[in-house]
């Protein structure tokens, strides 16, 4: 069969971004990004700060509401029908559920060839990350870095801390078929 959707699932400032960019400059085929990022960008501003769609906390800490969930629901099935629809996507997430969040997504991508990658990277130098970004709230990567893999199965996982975003798109294009 071949690949039609990557999962990449690790905490912020973990490099999925820069992996996603590399991946699609490597793979030979055009491939989608679908960033959890851009559905909240997309929502709006009223659910970017609120209890019924996504708060960020202070310390880092994110809360996630029923309408975030409905329209997160909607954009998975979105992501899906554009892969059942021929596009290849390479989805940029975070599972703030560990095991529940990839479950909602295996049902969504049901019948579809899903390649699911971890992208991890110790919690000091993804907070490095988070500093130097500067778009982020303090604390964010750090409490992400291992909540984010709780309970996951993946078919691959890779490792920025010391690996570049490069490295671990050769890697994953590596298991495409």
């Amino acid at each position: 069969m071949t690949t039609q959707v990557i999962v990449l699932n690790g905490g912020s400032s973990s490099g999925k971004s820069g992996i996603v960019r590399c991946l699609q400059a490597v793979l030979p085929d055009p491939w989608l990004a679908a960033a959890v990022d851009s559905l909240i960008e997309a929502m709006p501003a009223s659910l970017q700060t609120s209890v019924a769609g996504i708060e960020f906390a202070a310390d880092g800490g994110v809360k996630i509401g029923s309408e975030f969930r409905r329209l997160e629901a909607a954009w998975m099935a979105g992501v899906a029908a554009m892969a059942r629809a021929g596009a290849r996507i390479v989805v940029d997430d975070v599972f703030l559920g560990g095991a529940s969040s990839q479950e909602r997504w295996r049902k969504a991508l049901d019948g579809l060839d899903v390649l699911w990658v971890g992208v991890k990277c110790e919690s000091k130098v993804a907070a490095g990350r988070e500093i130097a970004r500067g778009d982020r709230a303090r604390g964010t990567a750090a409490s992400q870095a291992e909540l984010a893999h709780l309970g996951v199965v993946y078919d691959l996982e890779v490792d920025t801390t010391h690996t570049e975003s490069l490295d671990c798109a050769r890697a994953i294009a590596s298991r495409v078929m």
